[in-house]
């Protein structure tokens, strides 16, 4: 089985390129899925956080706009809830991998954000990255997240720079031009893994 890594900074598009891998009938392990579950009524991070942060936790589910206003811009409070949510994600990903397995499916991905940062590209066969422009990345932060440009600029700060994230790369993919180039791309790579020379 080979395991493909999907990572890029926070606002790159790969939940664009993770999307196109699962029609190309990829099995995708998705940490900011499995992150959500974890957070959610009954997560299992859910305790931990609630002793944490007490008035972030209500009807037993973690409201994610008020936890990130209690870390943001706090790297001890930002630490304190990777602690609590990266062995978790970590076992979750051992579980899917194991599930992969047993399946005998040939490729299947690991789409991490803080992949390198967390060490699990020594879970996998290659590591693709997605790029794409800052000012693109930080509009499309501000948007989805209601943050101004500081904040967007904190959260990538805490990020790995662009710079090692692609020299670290096996496959650098490049979004923010458009859809097509993005599409193109998809389509080289799939090709590339599915009939390797």
């Amino acid at each position: 089985m080979r395991v493909l890594g999907l990572t890029g900074g926070m606002g790159a598009g790969k939940t664009t390129v993770a999307r196109f891998l699962r029609r190309a009938g990829w099995p995708v392990f998705d940490a900011d899925a499995a992150v959500h579950v974890l957070q959610a009524r009954g997560g299992a991070a859910v305790p931990a956080i609630a002793r944490r942060w007490p008035d972030c936790v209500r009807d037993g589910a973690v409201n994610r706009s008020a936890l990130r206003r209690a870390v943001i811009g706090q790297s001890a409070e930002i630490a304190a809830l990777e602690a609590i949510i990266h062995p978790l994600v970590r076992r979750a990903r051992r579980v899917f991998l194991g599930q992969m397995r047993r399946r005998q499916v040939t490729i299947c991905v690991l789409d991490i954000p803080l992949l390198f940062e967390t060490g699990a590209e020594r879970d996998c066969d290659a590591v693709i990255v997605v790029t794409a422009p800052l000012d693109i990345r930080l509009r499309r932060i501000m948007r989805r997240r209601s943050l101004t440009e500081p904040q967007a600029r904190a959260l990538l700060a805490r990020q790995m720079s662009d710079s090692e994230r692609n020299r670290r790369a096996d496959i650098l993919l490049h979004n923010g031009l458009s859809r097509g180039h993005t599409a193109r791309q998809m389509k080289r790579l799939i090709a590339r893994m599915e009939n390797p020379a």
